[in-house]
């Protein structure tokens, strides 16, 4: 069956076998591990993972034509699910799952923000592949350019580490930009928050006016902004790259407690 591949869906393959290998054993999978690969393509990460006999494989993909390739490809070897990731029901994920995804860089960080704001999700690990402008985001370090609302809802729960970064000769068709493999693994102890919905609102807030001081976006939110920035001491004339995850978090938690 002869496809083609769709824009719309962000479909740029993986080809290179070294690469694939790389980016198989990241997961250092056991019989005992369970697995879900996201946007499997034409399936050729898919066959390095099966070669490691995992207790089982589940892949989710969205397109009619696809889910038919993979089903003639692997037979039962696997389990195939016809679906959009994004509309993907928590209770899909058992607890201690790895997930393997080459997701549609048009989409990828509302995948990534979904999976980190979860309260039910729990992660052994998760190898996931990015446009390297998104990776370089996600792992940024604070007040540059690249840090973000994306850096923020990533580190929260998660110890993040680079992999490999991947030219475009490595894919079929061949994607315009670099590519950036993504290893995150869940925290021991992270800061809880009583909604994550808070932590997605108010970083919204504050990087939406990424270049203006914080101190309009400490009134917003704030009936005594000056005492809570005081207490958590916060100067409201940084701007928000200046400002650590942990400060957000401490900022997140002040709002949930209603210090205002």
């Amino acid at each position: 069956m002869k496809f083609k591949n769709k824009k719309s869906l962000g479909q740029n393959f993986v080809i290179d076998k070294n690469i694939l290998k790389i980016i198989t054993d990241v997961g250092k999978i056991s019989k005992n591990d369970k697995v879900i690969e996201v946007g499997p393509g034409n399936g050729n990460l898919t066959q390095y993972l099966i070669n490691k006999n995992p207790k089982y494989l589940k892949i989710i993909e969205k397109d009619n034509e696809l889910i038919k390739i993979l089903s003639d490809k692997f037979k039962d070897q696997i389990e195939i699910f016809h679906d959009d990731i994004l509309k993907v029901n928590e209770n899909f994920y058992e607890d201690g799952v790895i997930i393997y995804g080459n997701l549609p860089y048009n989409i990828s960080t509302k995948i990534l923000a979904n999976w980190c704001l979860s309260k039910n999700i729990k992660f052994k690990k998760l190898i996931l592949m990015f446009q390297k402008e998104v990776a370089d985001r996600i792992i940024a370090n604070i007040n540059t350019k690249e840090y973000s609302r994306i850096t923020i809802l990533a580190n929260w729960k998660f110890d993040i580490k680079k992999i490999i970064d991947i030219n475009p000769e490595c894919f079929f068709p061949k994607p315009k930009v670099k590519s950036s493999v993504l290893e995150f693994i869940p925290k021991n102890n992270f800061v809880e928050i009583k909604n994550p919905k808070n932590l997605e609102k108010i970083t919204k807030i504050f990087f939406n006016q990424r270049r203006k001081m914080i101190k309009k976006n400490f009134i917003k939110l704030f009936k005594n902004f000056d005492l809570v920035a005081e207490k958590i001491n916060i100067k409201l004339t940084d701007r928000p790259q200046k400002i650590s995850i942990n400060k957000f978090l401490m900022i997140i938690r002040e709002y949930e407690n209603g210090l205002n």
